[in-house]
């Protein structure tokens, strides 16, 4: 069950990826492009409609806006074309990963440097 979702999961994340790159493409038709960008707007920004802290809720918008978004979105964009994102995007996470890493650790070490000095500051006389 558990490994069944992650691969829902990984396949949502894939999706949500190659929608960003058809809503930039020019030979996507303009509704679809709207969908596609607003969908992939709305499932990597940290922003919700109802925030995930409510119980249930929280969670459930994601589950039911990010996927119906998604299956609207595909429905508008040409099925060739769709097989080129899919393949750019397949490409893009490869190379994605390593760099994705790297400013991770990054952000944590700049975030842990940053902490470190402040808390220093009040040891200082």
């Amino acid at each position: 069950m558990i490994a069944r979702l992650k691969k829902i999961a990984f396949a949502l994340k894939s999706e949500i990826m190659v929608l960003w790159i058809a809503a930039r493409d020019p030979r996507t038709p303009i509704i679809a492009k709207i969908i596609a960008a607003l969908v992939a707007a709305y499932a990597l920004s940290p922003v919700d409609l109802i925030p995930d802290v409510i119980p249930v809720l929280g969670l459930l918008d994601d589950l039911i806006i990010v996927p119906a978004g998604i299956w609207l979105a595909l429905r508008f964009v040409p099925h060739d074309l769709m097989d080129e994102f899919r393949a750019r995007a397949a490409q893009m996470q490869k190379k994605a990963s390593r760099a994705g890493m790297t400013f991770i650790i990054f952000i944590w070490a700049s975030a842990f440097v940053a902490t470190t000095v402040w808390i220093a500051s009040f040891r200082s006389p």
